[in-house]
This record gives C-alpha cells, sequence and structure tokens, in this order.
C-alpha cells in the first residue's frame, strides 16, 4: 500500500502487490522526468522485473543501484524502468504508439507526455477551430490554460497509475496520483502490450 508522502498526493491506493509496484515506478519515473524540466520530448519506457530480468541475465545487477536489487530481493513485483531512445518519427502520440511493440519480457509500458489542459467549455471552443495553427495560438493564449505532464504506466494485466504533475504547481507535493487520472492513454499505452 502507498502512503501519502511529501512525494505525492494519492487519489487511490493501489489494489494489489503488482499495481503497488507500478505505483512506485511511476512516482519514481515522474520524479526523473521533473529533473529534466519542462518542455521535453515524449519519452517511452519499458517496464520489467527487475528480480525476472537478474534471473534471465545476471550481470544486469552491474547495472542496477543497490537500492534496486535490494527491492528485487525484497519484492517480486517490483520494477525496472527502461527509457526506450531513439523512437520512430511519428506525426503525433497517437500514431507514435501504434508503432510501438513490446517483446514477451516486458512487463509493462510507460510514458511520460507534457500536455495542454483547458476547461471543458475552452476544449470544445478549441476543437472547433479548424486551422491546426489557430487552434494552438488559442490554447497557448488562453488565460485557463495549464501545462501539465502525465506519467503513466500500465502492466500486461491491465493495471495502470498515473502521476499528474502542474506547471504551476511545479513540486513533487503537488504531484497527483491514482489508477484512473488519465484512462485514454491508459488504454493506447494498453494497446501497445497486445
Amino acid at each position: 500500500m502507498i502512503e501519502q508522502t511529501p512525494a505525492h498526493r494519492p487519489i487511490s491506493t493501489p489494489a494489489t502487490p503488482r499495481q503497488a509496484a507500478l505505483a512506485r515506478a511511476v512516482v519514481e519515473l515522474e520524479e526523473y522526468v521533473a529533473r529534466r524540466g519542462w518542455d521535453a520530448p515524449v519519452g517511452i519506457f519499458a517496464l520489467v522485473r527487475t528480480s525476472a530480468a537478474l534471473a534471465r541475465d545476471p550481470t544486469l545487477a552491474e547495472a542496477l543501484d543497490d537500492m534496486a536489487l535490494t527491492d528485487a530481493r525484497h519484492d517480486p513485483q517490483a520494477l525496472t524502468v527502461i527509457e526506450q531512445e531513439d523512437l520512430p518519427a511519428a506525426a503525433d502520440l497517437e500514431d507514435l504508439l501504434g508503432r510501438i511493440a513490446w517483446p514477451e519480457s516486458v512487463d509493462g509500458a510507460a510514458l511520460a507526455v507534457e500536455r495542454v489542459a483547458l476547461p471543458p467549455a475552452a476544449e470544445r471552443e478549441a476543437a472547433a477551430i479548424g486551422d491546426a495553427e489557430e487552434r494552438m495560438a488559442f490554447l497557448n493564449a488562453h488565460p485557463d490554460r495549464q501545462d501539465v505532464r502525465m506519467v503513466v504506466g500500465v502492466l500486461r494485466n491491465g493495471e495502470a497509475w498515473c502521476a499528474i504533475r502542474s506547471r504551476t504547481q511545479d513540486s513533487s507535493d503537488r504531484v497527483v496520483t491514482g489508477d484512473v487520472l488519465v484512462p485514454g492513454l491508459v488504454e493506447a499505452l494498453n494497446a501497445t502490450l497486445d
């Protein structure tokens, strides 16, 4: 069970040990991407069970820190996050996720993406703007605009965890976490594991 800590504000509690391990990995991943700063490109990450990965390749222990090795010894569900580099060129996030397929050795996937969030009325107004440049100008100039970073993780069994940070409240104690915060991204990321 994840307890509320200064690092995040959970709005739901992990239901299983697998989901608790996923929640820990997503929170750690969110902190990692936050250190990079804002205006970063989309990040895609493989999630593998650390103990199973070590059983397949004991030399992996040389690449892991002591905390990861200790976690793997005490929690068979503990996950290692592996950043994917050289992502394929894609028109947008949907296109990128449509080009990704994971081997069976990958237990889950995560992504980090920044988006502009608006109140529902403003989203409808933006959606009605046909020209992409005009729509972007509208979004960038809207007074109720919120820049957010979303980190979403999913496991092959469908369990998910999300972490959201707002640029206007950019501190680790303001990150909100939960299992169904971004259902569309959870569904899209889950499709990469099929």
